[in-house]
């Protein structure tokens, strides 16, 4: 049988305290990078505008989130270029009385890259990236497309942002 001096179990338990759990204090995003260019996204949709909208929501949420600054392309380290490829809108629920389409949701799809700057090498890369808005046509509720619009923006961004976090 062994015996259990009052000093092994202390040496123990101050081993267990002091070598922690594993956990490391390490910045969510890349540390050599310090600004970033984010270029007006290509449009490759009839819907007009929402590139303009994305880009500045995108510049937004990468100022709000992260310790990069958003600033012109020639002097900026890294670049982020994106285009949106697909905007459609699909009828989620009808209406009892006459199957007038109640509900629609916006959905958005975008491509996007994040390079350093001088065609050197992709940090990140997103193709097929969605996010939607919803907004509700019938009467007496009669919200506006841009509604789902903006909605759908702003879920873009947080997730360009979310992508742009370094790999554990």
């Amino acid at each position: 049988m062994i015996k259990v001096t009052r000093w092994t179990l202390m040496l123990c338990l101050m081993s267990l305290c002091l070598g922690g759990c594993g956990y490391q204090q390490q910045s969510l995003f890349p540390e050599d990078i310090k600004t970033v260019a984010v270029p007006i996204f290509q449009n490759r949709t009839f819907y007009r505008g929402v590139e303009f909208d994305l880009t500045e929501a995108l510049i937004k949420e990468i100022e709000l989130q992260t310790p990069y600054k958003a600033i012109k392309a020639p002097s900026a380290q890294t670049r982020i270029e994106g285009e949106i490829v697909n905007i459609r809108q699909n009828s989620l629920s009808h209406t009892r009385e006459g199957g007038l389409v109640q509900e629609i949701e916006l959905q958005i799809v975008v491509n996007f890259a994040w390079k350093h700057e001088n065609d050197g090498p992709t940090i990140c890369q997103n193709n097929g990236l969605v996010a939607t808005g919803r907004y509700v046509v019938s009467s007496p509720i009669g919200e506006p497309l841009e509604l789902a619009k903006h909605t759908a923006v702003q879920n873009l961004a947080r997730k360009i942002v979310s992508a742009m976090r370094a790999d554990w």
